[in-house]
């Protein structure tokens, strides 16, 4: 295995993030969070500078970077006070193309989404009746001559708006037609611009972080077979191949966003006098600082061998869930101490601490919550029976 890399081991490679994120100060943020808006300027950005495209190999017009590479660049993005959540889609959802797509849907995709002429930020598997059950999905793709038709609903589908394609999860074979439940299911990518004036509604949920997330309809929805991934009845094998560096990658902007608050917390403690000393003096007041630290250290830890595992080439489903657990769980404690050592001051727009309170939140339940990890823990670790 490759040897776990510390933060600095990447520090040229963070330098050069963090230049490009402090264009997009507080106010921008504060800004796109209370019109509910998209940060259109700060992903443009982002893309041109190719940050998007570290996982494309260079063939396509990629970077060819590892995963900690560019998980790096997504805990930078949260790191200088941002949300990379808004467009880490394009980083990791092409990622079952690259892997089972052919080389004439490789060709035909990669360079435009390395180059940001394609956005590829929406993947469509979770439905309002299953949710993560996904063997029981009841979206269904029927084919018919040179074509799929899909019939079914989505739920929590993120960026469509800001999208050109999409990743779809249908099943393909009745489910009391296969051996197996993981089986009968196939990927295709949705070209979002034909879909939506032929059998594709969408409409936005709207909740409590400001992320564009909706429910997807569709009715009679036609599909090119071309446009299947892979092979057909094995695209649940090919969703869950690319889980492991969503997951990590979700790992690092929690690592991002957790050693944001924990600075947050220590600079206010530091400068905040009450009674004629600094709160930061008081040890109910940095002991907990102090605890979130120690946890967010140990979490990167784990992020950073799930990276290098990954980049290995080897089996990491376990690494992956449990750095997300981790980091998931540090950024968390370090958003409610943050939240603490503010007081009141904590809940007003202008320090940007509630704001990444809620955004931080979300990953206590997506894309995984922390349930499905004990119980994927449980079993495949532990040996424990299944639970479900």
């Amino acid at each position: 295995m490759k040897e776990i890399p510390t933060p600095d081991a990447h520090q040229e490679l963070r330098e050069a993030v963090r230049a490009l994120c402090r264009r997009f100060d507080s106010a921008y943020w504060q800004q796109v969070d209370e019109a509910r808006g998209y940060p259109e300027a700060f992903v443009g950005a982002l893309t041109q500078a190719g940050w998007l495209a570290a996982l494309i190999p260079q063939e396509y017009g990629g970077s060819g970077l590892g995963l900690a590479e560019a998980s790096v660049v997504m805990e930078e993005i949260n790191l200088s006070g941002g949300n990379a959540g808004s467009c880490h889609g394009q980083m990791y959802n092409m990622g079952t193309l690259l892997r089972h797509g052919s080389k004439e849907q490789k060709r035909k995709y990669l360079p435009g989404i390395a180059g940001g002429k394609l956005r590829l930020q929406s993947m469509a598997v979770t439905e309002p009746t299953t949710g993560t059950d996904t063997t029981q999905l009841k979206t269904t793709a029927v084919k018919k001559g040179d074509r799929y038709v899909v019939n079914g609903q989505k739920v929590w589908i993120s960026r469509i708006q800001h999208s050109d394609l999409m990743i779809l999860l249908a099943r393909t074979t009745p489910l009391a037609e296969v051996k197996r439940k993981s089986e009968g299911m196939s990927v295709f990518i949705v070209d979002l611009h034909q879909a939506l004036a032929n059998g594709m509604t969408v409409r936005p949920i709207p909740n409590m972080v400001n992320h564009e997330t909706n429910e997807v309809f569709f009715d009679h929805l036609e599909v090119p077979a071309e446009n299947l991934i892979g092979e057909e009845g094995q695209g649940f094998r090919y969703i869950l191949d690319g889980l492991n560096a969503e997951r990590t990658l979700i790992a690092a902007e929690c690592m991002g966003d957790a050693y944001w608050f924990i600075d947050k917390a220590r600079r206010y403690a530091g400068e905040r006098v009450v009674f004629g000393r600094p709160i930061g003096r008081n040890q109910g007041v940095q002991f907990p600082i102090a605890d979130a630290y120690i946890e967010t250290e140990a979490a990167n830890l784990m992020r950073f061998k799930a990276c290098a595992m990954f980049d290995a080439g080897q089996p990491c489903g376990a690494e992956a869930n449990m750095a997300k657990y981790l980091a998931a769980k540090a950024s968390w404690e370090a958003a409610n101490v943050c939240l603490q050592t503010h007081g009141g001051f904590g809940f007003a727009h202008e320090y940007d601490v509630e704001r990444k309170f809620r955004e931080t939140r979300l990953y206590q339940v997506a894309p995984i919550s922390t349930n499905l990890i004990y119980s994927y823990v449980a079993e495949h670790l532990l040996g424990l029976p299944r639970s479900f």
